[in-house]
């Protein structure tokens, strides 16, 4: 079986693309299988520039086949915020020396306090770079998914701000929508399709 490395911590995401990769004979690692590990600054000034840094970088140290991923949430009320800093929210933009789920949600929900809810639209981004093990990017693709942000949780499946994005087409949000849908739909699934092609190529020339 033909192996690549999702450059991530976060485990949920790794069942996700495994969830695509896996009728292709592909097995999925995360960071979190390894006990070694390169820290890859995110200092790119949007998700493509992280998410090719962090394909580059762990393929490097890791010697495989390797997706950077780079993923977040914008609200248009806010001008785009947190954007590229979605996941360290709360630690950037709040006195809270670090960040959660938890406070980055609570910290969205404060500043849109007051803010209608037909005005609270919002979308995710996933950025993915796929790098072969020398580093060199042989594939990405950007993609979205459209939404809005409620007034309270909704759900506790997925991650991050997923129980506050609503679907307004299903009339649920992340929190709650089941797996298949979400596959169908998510920023994070549609931009991964689009790279299915490159991947199972690269993967069969390991």
């Amino acid at each position: 079986m033909s192996v690549i490395l999702l450059g991530t911590n976060n485990r949920k995401k790794g069942v996700e693309l495994l969830e695509l990769l896996s009728p292709y004979k592909i097995a999925v690692h995360t960071l979190s299988d390894f006990k070694s590990k390169v820290d890859v600054i995110e200092d790119g000034k949007s998700f493509m520039e992280n998410a090719r840094k962090k394909a580059i970088e762990h393929a490097r140290f890791f010697k495989m086949l390797t997706i950077g991923e780079d993923s977040g949430l914008s609200v248009d009320a806010l001008n785009g915020e947190p954007g590229i800093y979605s996941a360290r929210f709360a630690s950037i933009l709040s006195s809270n020396s670090n960040a959660s789920d938890e406070l980055n949600n609570e910290l969205l929900l404060t500043k849109l306090s007051g803010v209608t809810l037909e005005s609270r639209t919002a979308f995710y981004t996933c950025a993915a770079a796929v790098a072969d093990a020398d580093g060199k990017i042989i594939g990405e693709a950007e993609e979205y998914c459209q939404g809005r942000i409620l007034f309270e949780l909704s759900g506790e499946s997925g991650f991050g701000y997923d129980p506050l994005f609503e679907i307004v087409e299903y009339h649920k949000t992340f929190g709650v929508l089941n797996a298949s849908i979400k596959k169908a739909i998510s920023h994070r699934a549609r931009a991964m399709r689009k790279l299915i092609p490159i991947i199972v190529n690269a993967a069969l020339e390991q």
